[in-house]
């Protein structure tokens, strides 16, 4: 074991047993706890040192990387220690609100503590390889000390002082995926609607579909960012008449495949209603403006 400065991880679900031994294959000296203390044989098998109560794990480094189920068992398990946390920095990479990220943080400082929100953009088994990334906000002194060991879990993402910024990423990274995932689950459906149709097969065609479409994102967002920046005229529209008649076609077709068409009735309605608004054409501008005014 090198001489590296010591980390802490608190929480050995499955991510927390990725992170701990993320950890210990860069050679850094890592102390775990769980409330389970079973699931600490396997980071403590591949070198880690297991702490016997939360304090003696808090008190063993003096960086402390959280992973936990949710913010409120994160602050029932530091409660107990928060008199340990001053001169200590605390990184939670549990999944939770930007308004939880806020309140742990003034938690933190008021016992003296540093703190970093983080979110996990990678599954367990991808921990620590290039796939994975994970962001971080908080105060920009606090990640610039640790960077070289956060960095040692995947490529370390700052997105700035904003404390809520890195969950607020997180959810809506997670919310593009599930919607992908949804779109997924619906087309397979549809395709798999005859006989011979395949979900393996129709996925070979999907992938690289949705694969060259996503190619079209960035010029979306370059078109969100200059609505609110100036209005300007969005680069990449098409005409309402032709996407609600392209979504009816879907729902038809979904309908005579016995497929529900539910998922896509909110679709609808939004494209119905900017065409109610005086709209022609539609742009990302204008679903952004219309999902933000609807909340």
């Amino acid at each position: 074991m090198s001489n590296a400065s010591p980390v802490t991880v608190l929480g050995l679900g499955e991510m927390g047993r990725a992170l701990a031994a993320a950890f210990l294959t860069a050679k850094r000296p890592t102390t775990v706890w769980n409330r389970t203390a079973a699931k600490a044989d396997e980071p403590v098998a591949l070198g880690a040192m297991r702490a016997g109560s939360v304090t003696e794990a808090v008190t063993g480094s003096p960086l402390v990387v959280v992973c936990l189920l949710d913010y409120g068992i994160v602050r029932e398990t530091l409660e107990p220690v928060a008199g340990q946390l001053h001169g200590r920095t605390v990184v939670n990479l549990t999944n939770g609100t930007p308004t939880q990220a806020s309140e742990m943080a003034t938690w933190v400082a008021e016992h003296g503590g540093d703190y970093l929100d983080g979110g996990i953009m990678a599954v367990p088994t991808t921990v620590a390889t290039p796939e994975a990334f994970i962001l971080y906000s908080g105060e920009r002194s606090v990640f610039d000390t640790y960077r070289g060991v956060l960095a040692e879990l995947g490529s370390a993402r700052y997105l700035g002082d904003d404390i809520g910024l890195a969950s607020l990423y997180d959810l809506a990274l997670l919310s593009g995926m599930n919607k992908m995932f949804d779109g997924f689950h619906h087309a397979v459906a549809m395709a798999t609607s005859r006989q011979e149709g395949s979900a393996s097969g129709f996925t070979e065609l999907l992938v690289p579909w949705l694969t060259n479409m996503a190619r079209l994102l960035p010029v979306f967002a370059a078109d969100v960012d200059a609505d609110l920046a100036t209005a300007a005229d969005p680069r990449l529209t098409q005409g309402l008449d032709v996407q609600i008649s392209a979504l009816a076609n879907i729902m038809n077709a979904s309908g005579d495949a016995g497929v529900s068409t539910a998922p896509l009735e909110s679709s609808m309605a939004a494209l119905r209603a900017l065409l109610a608004q005086g709209h022609k054409v539609w742009s990302s501008p204008a679903s952004v403006r219309q999902l933000r005014t609807s909340s």
